[in-house]
């Protein structure tokens, strides 16, 4: 995937954040309704996981996963932990699996255009991997 570097990065993260919301609920029309965990199916596509991690009245904080089998003992399970600001409709990705929470990698707030270029790269992830759950019509239900 290239890399894509808006010029006004704070005003385009926030605009993902938005679209990122929307096409969550587009993806888990019945997100709010699972109580710990869901798997999305589509044909011919790998499982989808959907699990709740922390509910509170204004936030949902899950995690989405998929498991590709490499081995019977070996797997790889690439994850997203989102936190879904249901009072201002953001989802804002925490951390995935490649890369720790932004709170962990940046001690120093002061580094506030690396904060802003690392929350950007995760955002802009999450947007296009659920372009591609979305355009594959993943269906999901309770576990």
């Amino acid at each position: 995937m290239s890399f894509v570097n808006p010029v006004n990065k704070s005003v385009c993260l926030e605009h993902v954040c938005e679209s990122n919301y929307q096409k969550l609920f587009r993806l888990i029309p019945d997100l709010m309704a699972f109580k710990d965990a869901a798997t999305g199916f589509a044909p011919l596509h790998t499982a989808l996981h959907l699990e709740i991690i922390e509910r509170t009245p204004y936030t949902l904080t899950l995690e989405l996963s998929h498991c590709f089998k490499k081995s019977s003992e070996d797997s790889l399970a690439p994850a997203v932990k989102i936190r879904v600001y249901l009072d201002a409709h953001l989802a804002e990705v925490l951390s995935d699996h490649a890369r720790e929470a932004v709170t962990q990698v940046f001690k120093d707030a002061s580094l506030s255009r690396d904060i802003m270029n690392y929350k950007w790269r995760l955002n802009y992830f999450l947007q296009k991997w659920l372009d591609h759950c979305l355009k594959n019509d993943y269906l999901f239900s309770a576990n």
